[in-house]
């Protein structure tokens, strides 16, 4: 088995396993940010691979998808789901900026280090900034739509009283 492989796998069961760090009372939350941030991956990944801006050149389903299957619609949505459950709603804008600052800099040098140490993920017309400045914009267009859900859905079971 390759390192890149190995990742992919060890990506997978991280995952997954990340299910047991949400709150049962937040599944609704996590559920419906994965959803959303999935919806968002598959737009933005395919238009970014198609583009030419990065490529995958390890990736699973290699026949049928150009871009990374688990990063896709596995790892980056789950991470979505966790940065939400673990949002900091109760503290002042700075720490909810400084919130969205850790998690989209984390990601990118993990991102960074995949690019320089695996052949997971290949930059053509993309650089760490872009990476780093999608994840912000999808991590708050994720946050804003789960807002959004949630307040329609309690406004609709108010009325509903």
């Amino acid at each position: 088995m390759t390192i890149e492989r190995g990742i992919l796998i060890g990506v997978t069961i991280v995952s997954l396993l990340l299910v047991l760090v949400i709150p049962r009372e937040k599944y609704r939350l996590a559920l419906v940010a994965f959803s959303v941030k999935q919806l968002i991956t598959t737009i933005l990944g395919h238009v970014t691979v198609e583009s030419g801006a990065l490529s995958y050149p390890v990736r699973e389903f290699a026949q049928v998808n150009r871009t990374s299957f688990i990063y896709e619609f596995l790892a980056y949505p789950m991470m979505c789901a966790v940065f939400n459950v673990y949002y900091p709603v109760h503290r002042n804008r700075l720490w909810q900026i400084s919130y969205y600052i850790i998690f989209c800099t984390g990601l990118t040098i993990i991102e960074l280090l995949i690019l320089r140490h695996t052949n997971l993920i290949r930059y053509d017309r993309w650089n760490w900034f872009w990476t780093w400045g999608s994840l912000f914009i999808t991590f708050i267009v994720t946050r804003v739509s789960c807002i959004v859900f949630f307040k329609t859905v309690h406004q609709e079971y108010e009325n509903s009283r």
